[in-house]
């Protein structure tokens, strides 16, 4: 029973924390200009993530040891510095985005300009990263999350033509006055935010953290596969949803009052709490889970002591670089830069990063000095070769794409 329970919690908790302010803001942009020609973009992405968190995951089991950790370890500390480096500025650039998400709910809460919240938001999520167990934080969050499930019920509640949504997303339908480019742009965009790099980071340093073992590897295989692609059906009804109120009327989302439009228009302003209640859960979760990624990948490069199962006077400089990682995603978002901006850089430097965290993925996950008789088969193997193959050429087209659309403007 108790093991069951693990299970469920665990699948509750991807699928209330897999929606983070870029898939809140990616879905339901695409939704509104795109209709659900772009959804096969999200089953690609859930599928990506799902075969590397599993690697990631299956890793930390057998080794006991974060993915990080092993990657500056089997492939030296030049190629784990890249790495790092590459990756890092992609997770901080997140960790902005998604503390500026949590401002932007807690003013379609109170009416009080986002900008205030900052300050108060930073020292919040400061606070439960220094003081908070990792379980509470994780599944609190997560279970919260699930309040994003207002989004499926609004798309139903809307009754739209479920055949015409399905004949759209099935052929790829793309609206006649978008561009090519600008489709291509957000089709980048959309897998960035699936397989954002702090997903991995923040699941294997986690299985630390919770003491998986081999023992561990049934549990974390049901979460990924079920969880994460329960996940993804809650960002394609935020599409959805965007597609059948916001696109037959010419309304582009560009803030997150937009994109609750459609619950709102649904299900009234019971429906419009429950989805605000929903952003701040999965935004404040996701800050909590990018946060720690900067720690965690900084403190497991150097060898520092590191994670939420130490005390804080035992882990001084992982605790360090949290507190530092969260004045200068506060400090930047009080230039008053808009944060829903940050977040399309966010989603689209994500896919940029691609590279540069799951190569190491494949390749520690194919070592048997670490793996054994647990390392990859020729599926993992062939699901891994034709996404590396993926995320490089998302990689080598995100920015040109960025520049030629204009952040998908034109």
């Amino acid at each position: 029973m108790k093991k069951l329970f693990a299970v469920a919690l665990g699948i509750l908790t991807a699928v209330g924390g897999f929606v983070d302010i870029g898939d809140l803001v990616t879905n339901a942009t695409v939704g509104s200009r795109f209709g659900m020609s772009l959804a096969w973009v999200v089953v690609a992405g859930v599928i990506g993530i799902v075969v590397f968190a599993e690697m990631s995951g299956r890793v930390v089991a057998v080794s006991g040891r974060p993915t990080f950790d092993i990657v500056r370890e089997r492939l030296g500390p030049r190629v784990g510095l890249a790495n790092l480096f590459g990756s890092m500025a992609v997770t901080l650039l997140t960790y902005t985005a998604e503390i500026g998400g949590v401002a932007l709910a807690l003013e379609l809460a109170t009416s009080v300009w986002s900008y205030f919240w900052i300050p108060f938001t930073a020292a919040a999520i400061w606070i439960v990263l220094w003081r908070a167990k990792f379980d509470l934080v994780e599944n609190t969050f997560g279970l919260l999350g699930l309040a994003l499930v207002v989004f499926s019920v609004a798309l139903w509640h809307l009754g739209p033509d479920w055949g015409d949504l399905w004949h759209t997303a099935s052929t790829a339908a793309k609206p006649a006055a978008e561009p090519w480019p600008s489709y291509w742009y957000y089709a980048i965009a959309l897998f960035g935010a699936a397989m954002t790099p702090y997903e991995v980071f923040f699941f294997s340093s986690g299985g630390v953290e919770e003491g998986w073992s081999e023992k561990s590897v049934p549990v974390m295989r049901s979460n990924v596969f079920i969880g994460f692609p329960l996940g993804g059906l809650l960002s394609l009804s935020i599409a959805g949803a965007a597609a059948v109120t916001l696109l037959p009327a010419g309304i582009e989302v560009e803030t997150l009052s937009q994109v609750s439009l459609p619950v709102a228009l649904a299900l009234g302003k019971v429906g419009l709490a429950v989805a605000i209640l929903g952003f701040f859960a999965a935004t404040f979760g996701a800050a909590c889970e990018t946060g720690l990624s900067v720690g965690y990948s900084i403190a497991q490069y150097f060898g520092w002591q590191w994670g939420k199962f130490v005390r804080p006077r035992d882990a001084a400089r992982f605790h360090a670089v949290l507190l530092l990682s969260t004045v200068t995603a506060a400090v930047v978002l009080l230039t008053t830069i808009d944060p829903i901006l940050v977040t399309e850089f966010s989603v689209v430097f994500s896919a940029v990063a691609l590279p540069l965290t799951y190569l190491p993925i494949l390749i520690v996950a194919n070592d048997p000095a670490y793996m054994g008789a647990h390392k990859n088969g020729w599926l993992a193997n062939t699901f891994g070769s034709i996404y590396l193959v993926i995320v490089l050429a998302a990689s080598l087209a995100a920015v040109p794409l960025m520049i030629w659309t204009k952040l998908g403007t034109t």
